[in-house]
């Protein structure tokens, strides 16, 4: 990016300081110009890597106070969320660039998306950040809570689709092949001879299947697969998770499901306390149970996409959203120098071993991990649900988890399409420290994203990570 613009009347002597623009609104093509461009160039911007709809450029301007507009699509804008004034030639968007013993007149710069790479705006306690009070925290979590309170996950339905259960006699292998195929990170399980649903399969299971296999032997044989039925797994993992019954019998942990008539915050609080990723809707008509049918699967996401639809328009009854999640806590965030954490940013290189990755992913309890570069620049991220490209062409049964690096995995990955469902698409989503809270909601809310990766604007360098159940627990007060 050439960051050599500015103001050209402006003397050498003078300090110029790159200064970053960002048009977060969308559109094919946009362009900034204002002051320091003497009205007379637009200067084109361009589409963040990972946020299409962000637009950002970077010009290096003099001390002093500055105009600008966007211009996009053949069409004026003005940034209603950054400082503005009605001057001339309309209402134009205003910055103030400190320099030697100079100070702001008749500006204030309040909650700016515009970066001074010569300070760390973004760093919480600094005067720029706007703060949020303890009343505007309140009244915000309250409307949050009435509205989860009267909502109930019937409202989740969509109008068509399909979900999908699996028998528990199924092998292990054909299961994971169901689910490659058909695009879906899990599925219910179905018990037949007891009439309901017991459980839920997912990534998790595959991952500790694969692990707990490798330490029988030197390679994964696809027999191993195919003799080991989902009911023998599960009763397995009792034995691995010590879960046993009062007489000494290990038992599978126990279906955690909701009905369609359960309110909305019950449904939020059932995944945080189980930390689960999905739980399922099930319906039966009868007092004791019997004859169930599966509805839907609730996740965060589909709860989220219900609250940023109900406030979309009435934004401001809710305070909190306008907030850049910088000034929130929210998240798991990279240490400043000197600063301690007591929940550290889990990180993988592209050496890694596949092994170490899946570790990983369990020790941490999280849905996917940032893979960096020795800079700490966001590469790809792996993900839970990436294990179930090894279900194409029977790839499991010919790696070994710690020969095969993190990099190779996300290749096999790149090479495996299945033709349905959340694989398919954006793999990094990702967002700035200056962000509002209401646009990382947005983001989250989209189906098959559980995390954010906060990224440096430039570098790409890892800040933090914003997951859903982070969100939810600020929201809701946990």
């Amino acid at each position: 990016m050439d960051t050599s613009r500015g103001n050209s009347g402006a003397s050498g002597q003078q300090l110029l300081t790159p200064t970053r623009f960002v048009w977060p609104y969308g559109g094919r093509r946009v362009f900034l110009s204002g002051s320091f461009t003497r009205w007379t160039e637009h200067v084109p911007m361009s589409p963040l890597e990972g946020c299409p709809t962000v637009f950002q450029v970077i010009c290096n301007l003099t001390p002093g106070y500055h105009q600008y507009k966007f211009y996009v699509d053949g069409e004026w804008r003005h940034d209603e969320h950054q400082p503005f004034v009605n001057a001339n030639g309309g209402v134009m968007n205003t910055i103030f660039i400190t320099g030697p013993d100079m100070v702001p007149t008749a500006f204030s710069p309040s909650n700016m998306d515009v970066d001074d790479f010569s300070q760390r705006v973004a760093d919480p306690s600094q005067d720029s950040i706007p703060r949020m009070s303890a009343v505007d925290l309140e009244v915000s979590r309250h409307r949050i809570s009435v509205l989860l309170s009267t909502r109930t996950a019937y409202e989740l339905l969509p109008e068509s689709g399909k979900v999908i259960a699996l028998d528990v006699n199924l092998p292990v292998k054909q299961a994971f092949h169901i689910l490659y195929e058909q695009g879906i990170p899990l599925a219910p399980l179905w018990d037949f001879g007891k009439g309901q649903f017991v459980g839920v399969l997912g990534p998790l299971d595959f991952i500790l299947i694969l692990r707990e296999l490798g330490t029988h032997g030197s390679n994964l044989t696809e027999e191993e697969l195919e003799t080991h039925t989902v009911a023998a797994w599960k009763e397995g993992k009792a034995h691995i998770s010590r879960q046993y019954d009062g007489i000494g019998r290990p038992y599978p942990r126990p279906l955690v499901q909701v009905g369609p008539y359960d309110n909305l915050k019950d449904v939020a609080l059932k995944i945080l306390q189980n930390k689960v990723a999905a739980v399922p809707v099930i319906y039966s008509s009868l007092q004791d149970g019997s004859y169930p049918q599966l509805l839907h699967l609730a996740s965060l996401s589909g709860i989220l996409k219900c609250i940023c639809r109900y406030f979309r328009h009435s934004s401001s009854s809710l305070p909190i959203l306008q907030q850049p999640i910088c000034s929130i806590p929210l998240g798991t965030w990279v240490p400043r120098i000197g600063e301690s954490s007591s929940k550290p940013l889990a990180t993988l290189r592209p050496h890694a071993s596949l092994g170490s990755a899946l570790s990983l992913l369990v020790q941490a309890g999280v849905s996917s991990i940032p893979v960096v570069d020795d800079n700490d620049s966001l590469i790809d991220i792996y993900s839970r649900s990436d294990i179930t490209a090894l279900a194409k062409d029977k790839a499991y049964a010919q790696i070994h988890l710690d020969d095969m690096t993190v990099h190779q995995a996300l290749q096999l990955g790149q090479d495996a399409s299945p033709p349905y469902g959340i694989f398919n698409g954006q793999r990094c989503h990702m967002c700035l420290r200056s962000d509002s809270l209401v646009k990382v909601m947005e983001r989250l809310a989209n189906p098959g994203v559980r995390r954010l990766v906060i990224v440096e604007a430039g570098s790409k360098r890892v800040e933090g990570i914003i997951s859903l159940s982070d969100v939810f627990r600020f929201l809701l007060g946990l």
